[in-house]
């Protein structure tokens, strides 16, 4: 079975970017993008970016 983690290795921060992109087999960049386009379009990518970061065991 397959777990999430955050990235230990394609990290800029938290890994949590990393991670995301490690587990759904995409870009992290891709990721990098999306929090962007919720943080700066929504308000909302910061606080799901913070909260997975502080939920996600460091892989």
């Amino acid at each position: 079975m397959k777990r999430f983690y955050r990235s230990a290795s394609d990290r800029i921060i938290g890994g949590v970017c990393g991670g995301i992109g490690e587990y759904l087999n995409i870009d992290p960049l891709i990721v990098r993008i999306v929090f962007a386009v919720l943080f700066f379009g929504y308000g909302t990518g910061l606080l799901v970016y913070l909260l997975v970061w502080i939920l996600a065991p460091k892989g």
